[in-house]
């Protein structure tokens, strides 16, 4: 056989290869074992987020704390902004990854735990229990490292019946998996107002430190932060599609401007009153 002829077949080979694969991947994709994104799979159907913005946070629902004081969720509603994660103290993967990330976002932020803004940690889990919490808590307030924080910082366990109601008003979905007896469930903060209200919310398991103080400081309406912080906000934009601040452009150009006319009219001016002493 020519060299030629060996070549064309190879090539052939090669061909009907790639044709097929490209086939088999198509049919792959599109059969049971590789549903369409959109498809959740079994278990997580029910399995979620559903942003609820300005929803309001019953503020009725009764909790125990970590040492097993009977307690509404009014109790910590009223002064300060607050955030709120939703978590099972015996979760063996995500909530922890959540705490983790959650304290070394506070951390370096300037401002603190129990005197500018408090946070609630609750338990979905009904089962959990008053020294499952003070465990936690224990835990997270030694890796957070302010002084004062235990008194801002909160874990709380409760009923079904205040875990229900607090997960639907704050478009948390999760499911409870017989076979393996723990939760599949979305990993998420929210950020709320003193009023208990439903401002931001951040997901995954990292946060970032500049997004949750501006956040904080927005959710305060204006009673925290300081002056770089409001201009910090007038720049940056909350993308609730994103979760997280972006930068507007016009708005920096128009700060940028006044800024410039700030500068030349002071310098202007300091040029008038230099000339009129000459003549003097």
């Amino acid at each position: 056989m020519r060299p030629t002829n060996q070549l064309g077949i190879l090539k052939g080979i090669c061909l009907v290869m790639a044709l097929v694969s490209s086939l088999w991947g198509q049919g792959m994709t599109r059969g049971i074992m590789s549903p369409p994104a959109s498809v959740r799979p079994p278990g997580l159907k029910n399995v979620g987020i559903e942003q609820r913005l300005n929803e309001q946070i019953p503020p009725e629902l009764a909790f125990r704390d970590e040492t097993g004081k009977a307690v509404k969720l009014a109790d910590y509603f009223g002064s300060k902004p607050l955030i709120l994660n939703l978590v099972y103290y015996k979760c063996p993967m995500l909530c922890s990854e959540v705490l983790a990330g959650l304290t070394s976002a506070l951390k370096p932020m300037k401002l603190d735990v129990g005197k500018d803004f408090d946070v609630l940690t609750i338990s979905f889990d009904p089962r959990e229990t008053p020294k499952d919490a003070s465990e936690s808590k224990a835990e997270y307030l030694k890796r957070y490292g302010h002084p004062g924080a235990e008194q801002g910082w909160h874990f709380l366990t409760g009923p079904q019946e205040s875990i229900d109601a607090l997960t639907k008003a704050a478009g948390f979905q999760y499911e409870y998996n017989q076979q393996t007896g723990q939760f599949a469930h979305t990993t998420a903060i929210m950020v709320l107002t003193p009023q208990g209200k439903i401002a931001q919310y951040y997901y995954g398991v990292e946060f970032p430190t500049k997004d949750l103080r501006l956040a904080l400081v927005q959710a305060s309406q204006d009673k925290i932060g300081t002056v770089v912080d409001q201009i910090l906000l007038y720049c940056y934009h909350y993308d609730v599609s994103q979760g997280k601040y972006g930068l507007i452009i016009s708005r920096v150009l128009r700060l940028a401007g006044i800024a410039t006319m700030l500068v030349l009219g002071g310098f202007m001016l300091i040029m008038f009153r230099r000339d009129a002493r000459h003549h003097v």
